[in-house]
């Protein structure tokens, strides 16, 4: 298998601060790995560095195989907030470009001897079929307003167009950072599939645990300074990781032993000492190394108290919201109640963070009524995160709110206790908060807004750019929460562990109530989709089928009925074999966009067309 990537030695530095040092690893063809590790270790740094964005300190080599292509999805995706999203797009597109927007701009001029020409410079190039993949993959991550101006566009929204561009690329290596930030679930799932079918080898960094195990088979772990290899997927990796640290444990202990007994002889009568064997000193050394290997993780400690949280909660009474045509909540009524634990999904744009707004009190409803409950106090962690005046630290942000917090056994914690407990070491105090890494501001977030004891949480997408470590204690400290909770999230792994009561947004103001964990709703929903195909299907049943008697008697077949049921039997022979063709193109992920889009729709005619086929040689066999 041919090797895609060789890094060697890259190291990265900011000030005094390593984040990485002599880091070194190879990448072969086909394989799928993520980056796993705690905030603040330059996982984004290394993507930038292998993409050619950052250079690596003290020299250092990424060298990638010659001739391949390669994508970078970064975090942050850098447009030009003038251009529409198919300008957007279609400038990615390198050398076919100028063809493109000359024609679209020759078709907007109405100068025909100009059109003509941009007609035939699309004919000569192939930018027709370009034009035709861009809309088509636009089409497949549910963008429609291909004219919409790029600064219009939400997080999720700027994120889509982001993953249409790499996908263009029809890149041999793809480098991806945080792919599943601010996406809806529906394309998190869509864009999953296209991974697991696609034959492109994939380096990324995600905390989406669902995502890591469904598309990877390889997980690489930064610990201690240290790289590890993980054959597998993220379930294989954490029993290989609770296997290697078992092994590490039993190697430490058998040093602590081998130096206790050598510690009683290096202190040997001072006459002896004199004459010992160097070799045997300079072992004892290398033993005392070992033996003082800790493998405690420093994890993020929540232990805050919750406010006492009464009967009444949120009473919502026939509640109705738009914004301008569109309208966001349609006579919504319901009352929370205390220990409800519920989850909101939907797609990007269909009203899910409005609606933690008008809640907890940010929006005022055009009708109906909220009512809040008088012990109500609302922890709110909204997608905006941390707000912060210029030049603020960590400590001046947490002092702003108080010096001194309960936590739930009712003990007074200082708020540099806290701070250390959620990995803020006394260095970082005096650390301006605009300097922190993504994950670093989220974590100091959370805690502003734990600090102030809710008995109501409120979480808008709280996992995004949290490492799965502290995903880990927030999940566990979330099923212990003893108030109420709402979170909104496209994290299904975060979901199914926190939540038991889902509202799904359907658009138009319709929220469907469905009680239960997101995967069960996600069950739910297939059964659903397959019998409304069962019902199509008897709909298109031919009305002799539908009409027929119980009279199980048989009859001769007419000549004409004879050459029917015989010309039936060889198209589902045909029908079988091209479909399982197709089925196997499309599970050997080699097609382009176009093709699998025109492969999908052509199996969907031949499972409709088989159908029938079928019932009618039934009919005619009995």
């Amino acid at each position: 298998m041919a090797s895609y990537l060789q890094v060697e030695n890259v190291s990265k530095s900011y000030g005094d601060r390593t984040l990485f040092s002599n880091i070194s690893f190879n990448i072969n063809e086909g394989d799928k790995i993520a980056l796993v590790a705690p905030n603040g270790t330059g996982k984004s740094s290394l993507m930038k560095i292998l993409a050619g964005v950052e250079s690596s300190d003290r020299g250092g080599e990424v060298k990638f195989m010659k001739d391949i292509l390669v994508a970078f999805l970064d975090q942050n995706f850098d447009f030009n907030p003038r251009n529409t999203i198919f300008e957007e797009v279609y400038t990615r597109m390198g050398s076919l470009a100028p063809e493109i927007r000359e024609y679209e701009e020759a078709l907007a001029s109405g100068d025909s001897s100009r059109l003509e020409r941009a007609i035939a410079s699309m004919d000569a190039s192939g930018s027709w079929d370009i034009e035709q993949n861009i809309r088509q993959v636009l089409s497949q991550l549910k963008i429609e307003r291909l004219d919409q101006p790029m600064s219009e566009l939400s997080g999720g929204e700027a994120k889509r167009v982001a993953l249409a561009c790499m996908m263009l690329q029809n890149a041999d290596f793809l480098i991806m950072d945080e792919p599943t930030n601010h996406l809806d679930i529906e394309i998190i799932e869509y864009l999953e599939n296209y991974l697991q079918r696609s034959r492109c080898t994939l380096f990324m960094v995600t905390h989406d645990r669902y995502f890591l195990d469904r598309v990877c088979n390889t997980i690489m772990e930064i610990d201690r300074g240290n790289l590890y290899v993980y054959r597998g997927n993220y379930t294989e990796y954490l029993e290989k990781r609770e296997e290697r640290y078992e092994n590490m444990q039993a190697e430490i202990d058998k040093s602590r032993n081998l130096l206790r007994r050598e510690l009683e002889w290096i202190r040997s009568t001072p006459q002896a000492r004199t004459g010992k064997a160097r070799y045997r000193v300079n072992a004892f050394y290398d033993l005392k190394d070992k033996a003082s290997v800790s493998l405690k993780t420093s994890n993020v400690e929540i232990d805050v108290a919750t406010s006492r949280l009464g009967r009444k909660i949120i009473d919502c009474m026939e509640v109705d919201l738009k914004f301008g045509k569109r309208k966001m909540l349609d006579k919504f009524s319901y009352k929370f109640t205390r220990g409800e634990r519920i989850g909101i999904v939907g797609r990007n744009g269909v009203g899910k963070s409005t609606f933690l707004n008008l809640i907890s009190g940010g929006l005022q409803p055009d009708s109906g009524v909220i009512e809040q409950g008088e012990t109500l106090r609302i922890g709110y962690y909204t997608q905006r995160g941390i707000s912060f005046k210029p030049g603020q630290t960590v400590l001046e942000c947490v002092q702003e709110i108080a010096e001194v917090v309960k936590s739930s056994d009712g003990q007074n914690v200082s708020a540099t206790t806290l701070l250390n407990r959620f990995l803020f070491p006394h260095e970082t105090f005096t650390k301006r908060i605009d300097i922190l890494s993504g994950g670093e501001q989220r974590r100091l977030y959370l805690l502003t807004v734990l600090m102030r004891n809710p008995n109501m949480l409120i979480l808008d997408e709280p996992t995004n750019d949290l490492d799965i470590m502290t995903l880990n204690v927030l999940e566990e400290y979330l099923r212990e929460f003893k108030g109420s909770l709402i979170i909104v999230s496209h994290d299904r792994y975060f979901l199914d562990k926190c939540v038991d009561h889902l509202f799904v947004f359907e658009g138009e103001g319709r929220i469907k109530d469905f009680v239960g964990q997101y995967s069960e709703y996600r069950e739910y929903i297939k059964e659903k989709e397959e019998a409304e195909r069962q019902a199509q299907r008897a709909v298109a049943q031919p009305k002799a089928q539908q009409q027929r008697t119980h009279d199980t008697s048989k009859r001769k077949l007419s000549f004409k009925e004879q050459r029917e049921l015989e010309e039936l039997e060889r198209d589902l022979a045909s029908l079988a074999e091209e479909r399982a063709k197709l089925e196997a193109e499309l599970n050997a992920g080699t097609a382009d966009y176009a093709r699998l889009t025109e492969i999908s729709s052509r199996i969907e005619e031949i499972i409709a067309t088989t159908d029938i086929k079928e019932l009618r040689w039934l009919e005619l066999s009995e």
